[in-house]
């Protein structure tokens, strides 16, 4: 039969690729502490807020729930690809027609599964430019905590011992102390403002990109279709000799040229701002330097990898004082990722 006819036969770059190159692999696809069980979901959510400085814990929960979300994205991926397979299985002692049609609908479910794999990716740099934020947040913790202690021990002398000369060498370095925290709240709050832009542009991205190619796919999926004929028949009635093959092969590499030659540029859904919207943001972008609003007329550019804003997965990895589960991938007979169990680090 004509099932050796594959999308993913090709491995070259997509047009969208060599505009933009692909992340590194994610993070959550390897070094898994708890395997594929629903344990690390809800380990990961309830033991997120419970280490590390408390400025930084709200965040390190998102950072971990994101996490939860990622392998859960990796997970249907994975089980798309298998039902693919399974649907092509199950076509293949049917009628010629339905037997083709499901063969490449298989293709187009399994592309979708791949598809999944590389919003995985691309979702990781949204979460580890967050967990920067979070980084940041915890080195601030420090000037907090001596500015606070400070004060303490200043109220602590007045009440008991309001003469004491301590309490003017402590001023002093509670002059100083506040000094530094100044510093490190301005840039807490400056690298806080440039990362949450990076971040939710690069997922915004990916969704935009994934999105698009799931409608494209969509799309031959239904042409595909068209080849099954469905007009009923009478009992003894002999259906005419399917002579779709050549049809549903040309409908598969349309879909495969779509694909590759998708860029954002050429999106097909466009996020328009209304008039009213698009006055008042040009209005309050009139007034920034007042401090008084940001222009959105941008908010459809696409992130610029060479930027500095743009942060691979790499220079995260390792930088943090209480970074996620240190974990060891290891491979099984069968292919399929198998997890070694490995200590969870949290200082």
């Amino acid at each position: 039969m004509h099932r050796t006819y594959s999308m993913r036969q090709s491995r070259a770059p997509t047009a969208s690729q060599i505009q933009n190159p692909p992340p590194p692999s994610s993070s959550t696809k390897a070094n898994r502490l708890f395997g594929r069980s629903h344990i690390g979901h809800t380990f990961r959510k309830s033991a997120a807020g419970a280490f590390g400085p408390d400025l930084a814990k709200k965040l390190s929960q998102l950072v971990k729930m994101e996490k939860n979300v990622m392998r859960s994205m990796e997970l249907v991926g994975r089980e798309r690809m298998e039902v693919a397979q399974q649907l092509s299985i199950w076509g293949e002692a049917c009628d010629d027609d339905v037997s083709d049609v499901t063969d490449k609908l298989g293709v187009l479910i399994y592309e979708i599964g791949e598809l999944e794999d590389q919003f995985v990716d691309h979702y990781d740099q949204y979460r580890v430019t967050i967990k920067s934020i979070r980084n940041i947040e915890a080195s601030v913790q420090p000037s907090r905590d001596r500015k606070q202690k400070i004060t303490d021990q200043i109220a602590q002398l007045k009440y008991k011992e309001p003469n004491s000369p301590k309490i003017v060498v402590l001023e002093q370095e509670l002059v100083r102390a506040e000094a530094e925290s100044l510093v490190a709240e301005a840039q807490l709050s400056n690298i806080t403002r440039e990362k949450l832009k990076a971040a939710f542009t690069y997922q915004f991205d990916a969704l935009r990109e994934h999105s698009e190619k799931m409608a494209i796919i969509a799309g031959y999926g239904k042409h595909l279709l068209e080849l099954v004929d469905d007009t009923p028949v009478t009992p003894g009635e002999t259906r005419n000799a399917y002579d779709g093959y050549e049809a549903s092969k040309a409908i598969i590499q349309d879909c495969e040229d779509a694909l590759t030659n998708w860029v954002e540029q050429n999106a097909k859904v466009q996020s328009k701002l209304s008039t009213r919207a698009r006055t008042l943001s040009q209005r309050r972008h009139q007034n920034r330097a007042q401090g008084e609003g940001l222009d959105l007329s941008g908010q459809d550019q696409h992130m610029d990898r060479e930027s500095g804003l743009w942060i691979p997965a790499s220079q995260h990895k390792g930088v943090d004082e209480y970074d996620d589960e240190d974990e060891v991938e290891t491979e099984t007979a069968d292919g399929e990722r198998g997890r070694e169990d490995e200590r969870v680090e949290a200082v």
